[in-house]
């Protein structure tokens, strides 16, 4: 276990029983060759990605992230975060580490490559106007009183994403807000900057953020 990093729980029969089955399910060939480029490891990987996070990273289960136009340094990162078990998720940790555990630098990259390069989720949702609007104010501005910055400053004027900053348009809310709380648990040990942003900013705010993130 790596320094700061929380020891987890025994993992659940049933997370550990899928996690096993995507590990068979990349060691075993498949028709599927939808990567131009990558390794038979990767095409076969986003198979079993496509499980969770939908055909192509566009997830329409808000337990799970859209990873379609994802900044393709954002997900190498985070991909081989899980891998080292530097970062956890509440309910799908065990999951995603014995998924990880297989991939190669190489095979993480071509994953961050292909994800990057598809067409994102549209916006979505059914916040109301006032929510919206709170969430913009907070994204554009940021709530300077607390010293918290606009999310516009790290990622992008339309929440596109740069570099190592995440994309965030058309994510889904749920997930976004599940997220910002758990930059003020030891779920995300290298979100430095975000613990210092969330840490001044109240669910309600969070949420507003996150319902207009979605709708991007």
């Amino acid at each position: 276990m790596h320094p700061g990093v929380f020891s987890p729980a025994p993992m659940p029969a049933r997370i550990a029983a899928a996690a096993l089955v995507a590990l068979a399910a990349l060691a075993t060939p498949t028709q599927a060759q939808d990567m131009a480029n990558g390794s038979d490891l990767a095409r076969r990987a986003v198979h079993v990605c496509a499980a969770c996070h939908g055909d192509g990273g566009r997830s329409r289960n808000a337990a799970y992230p859209a990873l379609a136009g994802q900044m393709p340094m954002y997900l190498s990162r985070q991909l081989k975060d899980f891998r080292g078990q530097q970062r956890s998720e509440a309910g799908t940790q065990a999951y995603m580490w014995g998924v990880s555990a297989l991939l190669d630098d190489d095979t993480i990259q071509a994953l961050a490559d292909y994800y990057g390069a598809q067409a994102p989720l549209p916006g979505h949702g059914k916040a109301s106007p006032a929510v919206l609007r709170a969430g913009r104010e907070i994204f554009d501005k940021g709530l300077p009183a607390k010293g918290v910055r606009a999310c516009a400053s790290c990622h992008g004027e339309h929440a596109e994403g740069a570099a190592g900053f995440p994309r965030l348009a058309g994510q889904h809310a749920d997930y976004l807000y599940g997220q910002l709380k758990g930059f003020g648990s030891r779920l995300r040990p290298h979100g430095v900057l975000m613990k210092a942003e969330t840490a001044h900013m109240s669910p309600v705010q969070m949420k507003a953020v996150a319902a207009y993130l979605q709708s991007l």
